[in-house]
């Protein structure tokens, strides 16, 4: 395993997050999933080793109310684009001018919201994301709330149990999580003109969680489309969705 630095950093509302980092060369930020983390996401299952070994620099941040940032619980540390805020800062605090960017699944919307309200990597990832899944955070919000607000008491069978089961072996702190949730609105489609860069969409063979990644990456002059292997939970788990970003990153 490639060796793992942890840094941490205060956005500029006092509260302190915390990226990690590997290999050397030009940077690439990879932005983690709902209730996930940067070591779920991308560390434990070797992508970052893999991408790191093509001579880049792989900085994932942990998303404010997860892994080792932080988790506050006042309504005023959740402001509406909140983790675009916050990526948009994590880049002037590395004084970052030629970077590339993307995220799987919510570190996708958060990738698609900041690029289209300003930010410009010049290649980004879109990973388990689709155009409908975009256009309605809203449902997936509504379904995420329910999921904790039944936490102690939907049985298994449940639609939620399986979110709540991850939530539990993720130790997510439920009130940081619900102001979190409050803060998503649904993606704005302009937001997609601002794509004119390179896109990777990749999306597991059997995953339609957030809507179809193709029609995602039809929605994208700029995109290409790789379909990796697995669900929606078991895609990013897979080795070909962390060579699909390295192959796409050094390419050209």
């Amino acid at each position: 395993m490639t060796d793992i630095a942890t840094h941490r950093w205060a956005a500029s509302d006092g509260v302190e997050l915390a990226f990690h980092e590997t290999g050397a060369g030009r940077a690439v930020i990879l932005l983690h999933g709902l209730f996930s983390d940067a070591n779920m996401n991308w560390i434990k299952f070797g992508h970052a080793e893999r991408i790191a070994a093509q001579g880049l620099r792989v900085i994932m941040p942990d998303l404010r109310a997860h892994g080792s940032s932080g988790r506050p619980h006042g309504a005023e540390h959740y402001p509406r684009g909140v983790l675009a805020r916050d990526l948009r800062e994590l880049v002037a605090h590395l004084d970052l001018a030629d970077f590339d960017l993307g995220g799987f699944s919510l570190g996708a919307r958060t990738t698609v919201e900041a690029v289209g309200e300003g930010l410009k990597p010049s290649k980004a990832i879109l990973g388990g994301a689709g155009l409908e899944g975009l256009r309605n955070w809203q449902r997936r919000k509504t379904f995420f709330l329910e999921a904790i607000a039944g936490f102690d008491t939907l049985p298994r069978g449940d639609p939620h149990w399986l979110s709540i089961q991850f939530m539990k072996s993720q130790k997510i702190d439920r009130t940081a999580a619900a102001l979190l949730l409050e803060s998503f609105e649904d993606a704005f489609e302009g937001w997609l003109s601002a794509f004119t860069m390179p896109i990777l969409v990749v999306c597991g063979s059997e995953d339609d969680d957030n809507g179809s990644a193709e029609e995602l990456a039809v929605a994208i002059p700029s995109a290409v489309f790789v379909e990796v292997p697995g669900t929606h939970m078991s895609s990013v788990t897979k080795p070909e969705f962390g060579q699909a970003i390295a192959d796409f990153l050094t390419e050209g």
